[in-house]
């Protein structure tokens, strides 16, 4: 099905539903190296004018993707909620859009069309909405998990402190867990990339990990970032493995690159769910996408990179995970070329991955060759918190010695607290005031001097 539109002495021509999705998003350098790009700023808002009279119900008859070939394609379609979608089914994209932004429209009705939606109907409206716009939705959506601690309430903001070592030295990793436990960063998870996938390293680095979690009772979990299957190994020898990690895409040929299908990860879900390792919850997964990997693993159907990545949720959603993070400028700007391209990126990813009911966070990052800088980290890290991010990065001084990027820092976490009113899960928030770490009042902060017992028993973990 084609379309056309006239605006003025200009006829603009799209082949189909994928060509209007891919010419309607805002520009990005990911886009324009595949080709798909609006050529021009007119023809942009031209595919935006057809996308918003486009009725959602269109997307259920297109299959971007066809299923016969894309098992995403075919989750998507099996787990459309069809009764729930009668509620919404007469709305154009347009229509949609002012469905969300209306004032009667809360987070308990947005909660309870979850299922209703496809990703390519979130990833429509999103298209046609302003960056206030997409701020302004996300923050009425809630979505909390458990497994230790509570994630995702209102008022709350959590961070993963991220403790990454170019040599996985422990005594290295060590202090830089406790550096960010002491400036309260470390209630999402305490996450490690591993500089290799070697099975005795994650297992040494796991058991060390359960320690300090055990030793000093941290409401929180921890995690290898390692690759599932390296994971599924861990578990089988007995290591005390909290989170099944992985990286995940919006096409069946992207996650084919990762090593990974859909019943792999039902695998590692069931292994992880029968450790039954959570105190107040079982969401067991975690998981890691970001726009333009399917290009550059040359697997993105002709479909555009911000589509695909919202397809990744999808797939996401189907495993009730705990923690589902967009590491927004990571891949380098050949698919987000600039500051201005990463804030309207990371924007998006938070809004549809929270309208699809997922649990989302964003590593608020970019890479040393990028047209970005940490003022542009500083302006989306204040959007997010204000848009009702549930979780950022900390890692030391914002700098990843490993992966080699920059990101945020314990203290941003602090100040993006600080800023907006925002407090640590209820639990690790209990801990850090039991342990003396932070001080009681108004203003939570971190109390200077205290807890040196606490990192000298560490440095000899």
């Amino acid at each position: 099905m084609s379309f056309q539109i006239i605006l003025g002495k200009s006829t603009y021509q799209f082949k189909d539903l994928r060509d209007v999705l891919a010419k309607a998003t805002p520009l990005r350098s990911g886009d324009m190296l595949a080709g798909i790009a609006a050529r021009s700023q007119e023809e942009r808002i031209a595919a935006q004018m057809v996308l918003a009279d486009t009725y959602l119900a269109e997307f259920l008859n297109t299959e971007l993707i066809p299923a016969n070939i894309d098992e995403v394609t075919k989750l998507i379609l099996d787990s459309h909620d069809k009764e729930k979608f009668k509620s919404i089914s007469h709305l154009t994209v347009g229509g949609f859009r002012d469905f969300l932004l209306s004032e009667q429209t809360d987070g308990i009705l947005l909660e309870s069309i979850h299922t209703a939606l496809t990703p390519e109907m979130v990833a429509a409206v999103s298209k046609i909405m302003s960056n206030q716009d997409l701020i302004l939705v996300s923050q009425k959506i809630r979505v909390v998990s458990k497994f230790r601690n509570t994630i995702g309430l209102p008022g709350r903001l959590s961070a993963r402190l991220q403790p990454n070592h170019p040599m996985d030295d422990p005594k290295g990793i060590a202090a830089s867990i406790l550096d960010g436990l002491l400036l309260g960063s470390g209630d999402a998870v305490i996450g490690i990339n591993p500089a290799t996938d070697h099975v005795p390293t994650c297992v040494s680095l796991l058991e060390m990990l359960d320690q300090i979690i055990q030793t000093y009772k941290i409401p929180t979990q921890s995690c290898i970032l390692t690759h599932v299957t390296t994971s599924m190994d861990v578990m089988k020898k007995g290591a005390p493995l909290d989170l099944v990690f992985q990286s995940i895409g919006g096409t069946e040929a992207l996650n084919k690159s990762f090593g990974i299908n859909l019943n792999l990860l039902s695998e590692a879900q069931d292994m992880a769910l029968s450790l039954k390792r959570g105190s107040i919850g079982q969401n067991v997964m975690y998981f890691e996408t970001g726009q333009g990997s399917a290009l550059s693993a040359g697997a993105h159907h002709g479909v555009d990179q911000q589509t695909l990545e919202v397809r990744a949720y999808a797939v996401a959603r189907k495993f009730s995970p705990l923690l589902v993070n967009t590491v927004v400028g990571f891949i380098g700007p050949e698919y987000l070329y600039n500051g201005k391209q990463i804030i309207r990126a990371g924007l998006e990813d938070h809004f549809c991955g929270k309208l699809m009911g997922l649990p989302m966070g964003v590593d608020i990052c970019y890479t040393n060759h990028a047209d970005a800088d940490q003022d542009d980290m500083d302006t989306l890290l204040t959007l997010l918190g204000v848009a009702g991010c549930n979780f950022i990065m900390g890692i030391p001084g914002a700098d990843d010695v490993m992966l080699s990027y920059q990101s945020t820092s314990f203290h941003d976490a602090l100040y993006l607290r600080q800023v907006l009113g925002l407090r640590p899960t209820p639990e690790f928030e209990q801990w850090l005031l039991d342990f003396g770490i932070f001080s009681k009042g108004k203003k939570f902060l971190p109390i200077e001097n205290q807890m040196v017992s606490l990192f000298e028993d560490g440095m000899r973990i």
